[in-house]
């Protein structure tokens, strides 16, 4: 009987304790939806407080007029009025569930987070969000007149030497063979406040110049002289690479497409015609060559870095012409690709550029 006894009041004790739970929890429950229609009102003024800011300043600026601010004024009222009145109507809705079944509601309704914070407000129910809306702060990060871009770039191509008194079709390296890469980052910039048919490119890339020698030859450094010579055994490959950084800057010309809202100016040049036109500044950062050969039945390959008396600053001018993101790309080293060479010799590119 005693057992019996224990075990009944034990149980008592545990239901006693689950409805003191539950009491506490829909209390709790009831209280955060009220306190969240309080910060409903904070986050709605403060959200109309950015756009008539926003407004104000376009006025400033005169891009819309004193009656086109008026009406934009009101419009923005009037829709955070009747976001006040929406949200805090589904938060009455959910708070009189609550208070009608005394929070015993089915799972299937049962609210289990709210929350307002700067970022937005949002219910969900059993983990899963039924309302959300975002706040102008997400919003204020689209910024009305975007006029600066960012883009990833990289040309591909054929490479190759001017050398002085020699045309080109007399250059000791292979036109086929001698390669170049670049790839870097940029920035566009419109430069006319209302128009967009001038912008301003400028960045940092990387370049990888390759000559291959003809006729077995590879390069020989002696003293402040680096010159070509016949190697003693028969090449499967010589190359000559060097690894610049430089900083571009061009001004680029071409047509673009307006696209005005009542949120955003955006001047786009997808699909349309760009000419640019500038130069080039930076460093060389090594010079390495590589020779592939065969000697006494074994194949052999060496790797040289070394200085090659290769110049240190890097300067030149580009251009470049194409639709959209691809371009033809020539560019020209003003700068020798061999310091106090008897013969001058400039490095020149030709291929395509891609904007990524």
């Amino acid at each position: 009987m005693r057992t019996i006894t224990l075990y009944l009041a034990g149980l008592i004790l545990i239901l006693l304790s689950q409805q003191l739970y539950g009491q506490e929890r829909y209390e709790r429950k009831i209280a955060i939806l009220k306190e969240q229609k309080e910060k409903i009102m904070e986050q709605e003024k403060e959200a109309l407080k950015f756009e008539i800011e926003d407004i104000n300043k376009r006025l400033k600026d005169r891009d819309i007029s004193k009656e086109e601010a008026k009406i934009l004024k009101e419009a923005a009222a009037k829709k955070r009025a009747l976001n006040i009145e929406n949200r805090i109507a589904i938060i009455d809705n959910q708070i009189s569930l609550l208070e009608r079944n005394d929070g015993d509601t089915f799972a299937s309704i049962e609210v289990d987070t709210v929350e307002v914070d700067r970022a937005g407000f949002y219910i969900d129910i059993n983990g899963d969000p039924i309302f959300f809306s975002k706040s102008r702060r997400w919003r204020r990060d689209i910024k009305y007149d975007r006029r600066t871009y960012s883009d990833f770039v990289f040309a591909i191509g054929l490479n190759n030497a001017l050398i002085e008194g020699q045309s080109l079709d007399d250059s000791p390296y292979r036109i086929g063979g001698s390669r170049f890469f670049e790839m870097g980052w940029q920035w566009r910039t419109r430069v006319f406040r209302n128009s967009n048919w001038l912008r301003f490119h400028y960045g940092f890339s990387f370049q990888f110049n390759g000559l291959k020698p003809d006729d077995n030859q590879i390069f020989v450094q002696n003293g402040d002289q680096t010159t070509l010579e016949e190697f003693e055994f028969e090449l499967d490959k010589s190359k000559l690479r060097m690894d610049n950084l430089v900083f571009p800057i061009h001004l680029e010309f071409g047509p673009s497409r307006f696209r005005e809202t009542e949120k955003s100016i955006r001047y786009s040049i997808q699909n349309q015609f760009r000419f640019g036109i500038g130069g080039y500044g930076g460093f060389n950062l090594g010079t390495r060559q590589k020779l592939k050969y065969t000697r006494d039945g074994e194949q052999v390959k060496d790797k040289f870095k070394r200085d090659y008396n290769t110049s240190d600053l890097i300067y030149g001018v580009s251009a470049y012409a194409g639709f959209d993101g691809i371009q033809l790309y020539v560019k020209y080293d003003l700068n020798p690709i061999f310091k106090d060479a008897m013969v001058d010799q400039h490095n020149i590119s030709l291929g395509l550029r891609f904007d990524l």
